[in-house]
């Protein structure tokens, strides 16, 4: 057996690791669920405003704690839509899709 080398690893076929770059659609992303969350507290905010405005007598303010309400809700919806999404492009979750028969 003249010529071959060895130990175990001899004739490993794996490659150099490539250098982890910064992804501008990752960054993206991430902006959107932090900008979509910040929005989300102002709008919960801005509803427990509305509804203490709206219990002291002003009638009006019913209508803007309901439409801040709806708001902090799709904000929310957003954020963990983003996260998720983000987090399936870095590779922590995994895409499940129903397998075929």
């Amino acid at each position: 057996m003249a010529g071959q080398r060895g130990g175990t690893r001899a004739g490993a076929r794996r490659g150099a690791r490539p250098k982890r770059r910064v992804q501008p659609q990752l960054l993206l992303l991430a902006l959107g669920a932090v900008v979509a969350l910040a929005a989300w507290g102002l709008l919960v905010w801005t509803a427990i405003h509305f509804g203490r405005t709206a219990r002291g007598g002003d009638s009006g303010a019913w209508l803007y704690l309901g439409l801040t309400s709806v708001g902090a809700v799709v904000c929310l919806f957003g954020c963990l839509w983003l996260v998720t999404v983000l987090l399936r492009a870095i590779g922590l979750l995994e895409d499940k899709r129903p397998r075929r028969h």
